[in-house]
């Protein structure tokens, strides 16, 4: 059965109210999308702000009576019908990190399978590799070439992919922080698929730590720039923090926030974003 699919570009103000006519007139889904490259970053709490320019995408079963749309551009397209959980999953590769990671969906066989290879489908969680943020972090784990007996700590674990790979490198143990009970499941969930659920303890933020040998944070600017006196506190003598989901223009704060406690050892830029290592060897 072929789908009928309405496509129209708004402004911010008028998307929920357009969005609420397209189900009321029929839609089974009604989507969003950025129509002009203008990302949101760090949004209030308890907001879901849209875009400028929001491509509102709506899907029916049957042609739509359109009348209420008189006054706004849009678009029809006919898709047909296709098996649409293999077209997903064609959108999704391994990928390599550094030398030794592969990030790979279950359902695609590693590339090498001598390699680090994480198993790790796209999900509701934060964290499958592809955003630079991420990247960063897992090229970074990889050039810290034995982890064997080393304790870590992935605070904002999302999908709990840096805390599965530093288990894959050989850590002793890893905590898994989040403050979402859902990121939490899925780090408990994709841990349990890749083998290294004995190793690795999920908590929410406001649960003990303990000390670290590796701090992991790719979160935000302004979370990192709050916690500098709380995840510094947390490292032993001699230990690495990684630091990620920095913009380029917030790197200076970022860094100012942690040089009363550590040492920059790098800072690494790609797509805007900053990933920044240091050490509290003396």
């Amino acid at each position: 059965m072929p789908w009928i699919q309405v496509i129209l570009t708004t402004d911010e103000e008028q998307a929920e109210a357009i969005s609420e006519e397209l189900l009321s007139i029929g839609a089974v889904s009604v989507s969003f999308k950025d129509a002009a490259d203008q990302p949101v970053y760090e949004p209030a709490l308890n907001t879901t702000p849209l875009w400028g320019n929001t491509q509102i995408i709506a899907l029916f079963e049957e042609t739509p009576d359109l009348n209420q749309l008189q006054d706004k551009n849009y678009e029809i397209q006919i898709l047909e019908d296709q098996e649409w959980t293999r077209v997903w999953m064609d959108d999704f590769h391994p990928m390599q990190f550094g030398e030794r990671i592969w990030i790979c969906p279950s359902w695609s066989t590693p590339p090498n399978p001598s390699a680090v290879n994480i198993l790790l489908d796209p999900g509701l969680a934060f964290g499958t590799g592809t955003h630079a943020t991420t990247a960063l972090c897992l090229e970074c784990l990889d050039k810290h070439q034995d982890l064997s007996g080393k304790t870590i700590i992935d605070y904002g674990s999302g999908s709990g992919i840096l805390a599965i790979t530093a288990a894959k490198l050989g850590a002793k143990h890893v905590w898994a922080v989040d403050n979402d009970p859902q990121a939490l499941i899925a780090t408990e969930d994709n841990a349990t698929k890749n083998e290294v659920n004995q190793i690795i303890s999920c908590q929410l933020p406001d649960e003990a730590l303990p000390q670290a040998d590796i701090i992991l944070a790719n979160i935000l600017a302004k979370p990192l720039i709050e916690l500098a006196p709380i995840l510094t506190k947390h490292l032993k003598a001699n230990s690495t923090l990684i630091l990620s989901g920095i913009l380029e223009e917030q790197r200076d704060e970022v860094i100012a926030a942690y040089q009363p406690y550590m040492n920059v050892i790098q800072v690494v830029e790609r797509e805007n974003w900053v990933m920044i290592e240091l050490s509290n060897t003396l």
